[in-house]
């Protein structure tokens, strides 16, 4: 089962994008603090987080930059070649 559950605070606000077939699609990332213990310096992660359609519409339209957020997705992961380097992606289905 492919089930990831965050919370954290946006990084940056959300932009509404559409693709050429008019669907909506919106990108952004959220900084997710780790657990630590007592005397040991926090560590923050930040996720990659893709919504489409009306939860893509929604969340530019209700977030802001510094909100905090629960997000329910999926992992989605990728590779890509660039200029002779394999890279892979990491990213979550809202």
């Amino acid at each position: 089962m492919n089930v990831v559950v965050l919370i954290g605070r946006l990084t940056d606000n959300p932009e509404l994008r559409h693709t050429n077939s008019n669907i909506a699609v919106t990108r952004f990332s959220i900084a997710v603090d780790r657990g630590y213990r007592s005397g040991e310096e926090r560590q923050t992660d930040f996720i990659n987080i893709v919504a489409w359609n009306q939860l893509a519409t929604n969340c530019t339209k209700y977030l802001v930059k510094g909100s905090k957020v629960a997000v329910v997705g999926s992992i989605l992961t990728g590779s890509y070649e660039r200029d002779g380097v394999k890279r892979q992606t990491f990213d979550i289905r809202a």
